[in-house]
């Protein structure tokens, strides 16, 4: 995949149909394609949007925190009234509970990638992901993500949950961006978490960080209209 060009969905959010519109023009076989996650919830399909994104071609997957709150509601039955609240589909939780498999992949997502470029990947727009460093961390991006799979084994999605659900501040904090963008040792941020409202992907301080959700998905309550696919989706600039 390394040699691929980069093609970038932000946040789905069970919207299947459209998701097979934006991606007709980017054949599986010549992109490396990167899910940020909150593939789940709002829409109808979100079951079936994690099977289409595990099983393409050429694809990275990271963990949103819509996926994290499915995963809770799953171990944790208590958990499903807050989490359809979220918009969770009580028929998508059905559907996982039956496939296991899709549940062992789902707990081993990554929060964070970084490509050959220095290009860095995450599902929301902020540094919160400092709350899971350890002095002793050798590779700050490898020992983020074993902790991320870590709390998912070991009941530790509340944790999780606050992590990955803070307000995208990379636009407004500059100095902060500045500070994760050196602490990960990239020269660029993509995420997606909270719809931009744009017709493309929003770059803020000269293309140092950019936001790839678009409001894709229809079933989402607070963002109905139908925006242009290319919020969404969209080849990454090298």
């Amino acid at each position: 995949m390394a040699n691929l060009p980069v093609l970038v969905v932000g946040d789905v959010h069970g919207d299947l149909e459209r998701l097979f519109q934006a991606l007709k023009p980017y054949p599986s076989a010549e992109w490396h394609t990167i899910f940020l996650g909150d593939l789940v919830d709002h829409g109808m399909f979100g079951v079936g949007a994690l099977r289409y994104a595990r099983d393409r071609a050429n694809s990275t997957v990271i963990l949103g925190n819509h996926e994290v709150a499915m995963l809770w509601a799953l171990r944790d039955p208590a958990r499903i009234g807050w989490w359809m609240s979220l918009g969770g589909q009580r028929h998508d939780l059905d559907e996982l509970t039956r496939d296991a498999p899709l549940q062992a992949w789902m707990r081993e997502r990554p929060a964070l990638v970084r490509l050959e470029n220095g290009t860095l990947l995450q599902h929301c727009g902020n540094d919160g992901c400092t709350a899971l460093m350890e002095p002793a961390d050798s590779h700050l991006l490898n020992g983020i993500n074993a902790r991320v799979r870590d709390l998912l084994a070991h009941e530790g999605e509340a944790t999780l949950w606050d992590v990955l659900s803070g307000p995208n501040i990379f636009e407004n904090q500059p100095m902060r961006l500045e500070r994760w963008l050196e602490m990960t040792s990239s020269r660029r941020v993509v995420f997606g978490h909270k719809p931009h409202g744009g017709s493309a992907p929003q770059h803020h301080h000269q293309g140092r960080a950019i936001n790839f959700d678009g409001g894709l998905s229809r079933g989402h309550r607070k963002y109905r209209r139908a925006s242009a696919l290319g919020a969404t989706v969209a080849p990454l600039d090298r």
